[in-house]
């Protein structure tokens, strides 16, 4: 997905748009509904800008050739770990990064039963009310934090934390246990757990596993994904 986000990117060096998005589509060989959807997501990341129905390049554009390339290889890392993960479980599991107060997701793996999730490659999410989230934005500082809970909190479901304290006091349960939860708040239906990932003291990305609600067994998944993590982790930290 990232690559093809890339080429959309490529269209614009070193001077060229704005594009149409069939102008786009032709000059990547990608399908008009691929085109949209992939610059819909580079503008709300601020790598293009929408002028009516033309694209141009965005404030964040030069951010692109170090963030691709890590986001690249820490998905190339995490493969490994999300499989063993999903073999163990035989549920949902994803890799996601922070960008500003949303999570991006990196990598999803289906389970065996078809969940409805508003989670998708490439895609983005806020991060109060995802388990990816809430594992990174607990160990991302209390600058952040503090700006989080100082704004209005969205929602997703009924069940999203819209309350700053009750999310504080999620967050600080997180930093005790190193694992944060998510009950309904992104899907109805669906709880999650999810572990952070750290890289040099700094927690970088967070793994999870989805569940159905039904049998959702955090005593049963909590092992599974810290291990995951933790072993991650350790690559990261010998890959410096």
């Amino acid at each position: 997905m990232l690559e093809k986000a890339a080429d959309i990117l490529d269209c614009f060096r070193p001077s060229g748009g704005p594009y149409r998005l069939s102008e786009l589509s032709s000059r990547t060989g990608l399908p008009k509904p691929t085109v949209h959807r992939l610059a819909a997501d580079l503008v709300r990341l601020g790598w293009l800008e929408r002028s009516g129905t033309r694209y141009r390049l965005g404030a964040k554009l030069f951010e692109l050739g170090s963030l691709v390339p890590h986001r690249l290889d820490l998905r190339e890392a995490a493969l490994p770990f999300l499989q063993d993960l999903f073999e163990a479980t035989r549920e949902t599991v994803h890799l996601g990064i922070r960008d500003g107060m949303e999570v991006v997701y990196l990598e999803r793996i289906h389970g065996h039963e078809a969940l409805r999730l508003p989670s998708r490659i490439g895609g983005s999410l806020p991060l109060t009310c995802t388990g990816v989230g809430k594992a990174l934005l607990a160990f991302s500082g209390e600058e952040l934090t503090e700006e989080v809970l100082a704004g209005p909190l969205p929602s997703l479901t009924p069940h999203s934390i819209t309350d700053p304290d009750r999310l504080r006091m999620a967050l600080e349960k997180t930093r005790v246990s190193g694992l944060a939860y998510e009950e309904q708040e992104a899907a109805l239906g669906v709880s999650c757990i999810a572990a952070p990932v750290f890289e040099g003291g700094t927690a970088v990305a967070a793994l999870s596993v989805a569940v159905p609600r039904s049998r959702f067994s955090p005593a049963q998944l909590a092992p599974a994904v810290r291990t995951a993590a933790l072993g991650l982790s350790r690559v990261l930290r010998g890959a410096h």
